[in-house]
């Protein structure tokens, strides 16, 4: 494994490192909690060290099961976590960054995770009904108490960002960056570098569009909430895959798969972008790893870049209300 600087002053975190995954798992799940371990631990063995989770993967319960994972090799690893981003009783997702909401949070995290302190947290969305000031302001105080070690936000506009950061310093912003959406090299990337903010990129592999595996809707799992998605929609999904066909032509050149070349050309964006790819696969998980060892030519670059141009692909990441909601 690599590993890249954890902002301007923080610890070095492995190139590479873990989302959530997408495969939910019950407690009680024995055989799919023990897969689950193992991927883990397979992860610890290649070198990958940065584990990401949230209060609100999996109804709270990817972080009693990441810290469990986790357990006895705590010393060897960063977590983050993330608060904020809530189920509201209509079934609707709401947004709450009061400062007593900060501390209430944290400390059912910190019991879930099995931890004393939390490496990374992350406000998960922010909540246009609170002054960031405030919120970061509160998170802030943790970091005094012990509890968390280091601050991040995500999906925020530069100018939220900028405002958070002066509330305190941040070395994390995460949002979505891939060959497949792009639109954050604009503004927000550039933000990110002026304050000496990691980029921490989540679905990197464009939630499965990059891997090449997905032609149809039928691909997908009938409760698959991708299908429910803008780009997975049938138009938008028969656009889409034709330019995945140019990715995995530079996948067959390199010997490799086309996840692989995705990832490799995320990471030549520059030494401030880590991927955070999701899987419960073992074998997902080894080639995603392997992508830190994979080299790309300036010229296949250059012509991914081209290929997957800002606006290239078919449908949005996000409904425009939510990103309306978000302030982005």
């Amino acid at each position: 494994m690599k590993y890249r600087q954890l902002g301007r002053d923080g610890p070095p975190i492995s190139a590479i490192g873990m989302g959530r995954g997408s495969e939910a798992i019950k407690f009680g799940d024995e055989p799919l909690e023990r897969a689950f371990n193992a991927t883990i631990r397979r992860a610890c063995e290649l070198g990958i060290n940065f584990f990401d989770s949230s209060d609100a993967y999996w109804g709270s319960r990817h972080e009693v099961l990441l810290g469990r994972a986790l357990k006895g090799r705590r010393d060897k690893v960063m977590i983050s976590s993330k608060f904020g981003n809530i189920d509201l009783p209509d079934g609707k997702k709401g947004l709450n960054g009061r400062p007593e909401y900060v501390y209430a949070s944290c400390e059912k995290s910190l019991e879930r995770l099995g931890v004393d302190v939390i490496d990374v947290y992350y406000l998960h969305r922010v909540d246009p009904a609170v002054a960031i000031e405030d919120t970061i302001g509160a998170m802030a105080r943790l970091v005094g108490q012990g509890k968390v070690r280091w601050l991040g936000i995500c999906e925020a506009s530069p100018e939220t960002l900028r405002r958070a950061h002066q509330a305190h310093p941040l070395v994390a912003l995460q949002t979505e960056y891939s060959l497949w959406f792009r639109e954050v090299e604009r503004a927000i990337l550039p933000a990110c570098r002026e304050l000496g903010i990691t980029y921490v990129a989540y679905a990197p592999l464009g939630r499965g569009l990059l891997t090449g595996r997905i032609k149809t809707v039928d691909d997908l799992p009938p409760n698959d909430r991708r299908r429910n998605h803008p780009r997975f929609q049938p138009e938008n999904l028969k656009r889409n895959v034709e330019l995945v066909k140019e990715l995995e032509a530079v996948a067959r050149r390199k010997g490799a798969s086309p996840a692989q070349v995705a990832l490799a050309w995320l990471l030549a964006q520059g030494e401030d972008i880590v991927p955070i790819p999701g899987t419960s696969h073992l074998r997902n998980l080894e080639q995603n790893a392997a992508a830190v060892d994979l080299e790309l030519t300036t010229a296949e670059v250059k012509h991914l870049g081209e290929v997957f141009a800002i606006g290239a692909g078919a449908g949005e990441r996000y409904r425009p209300a939510l990103l309306e909601k978000w302030g982005i």
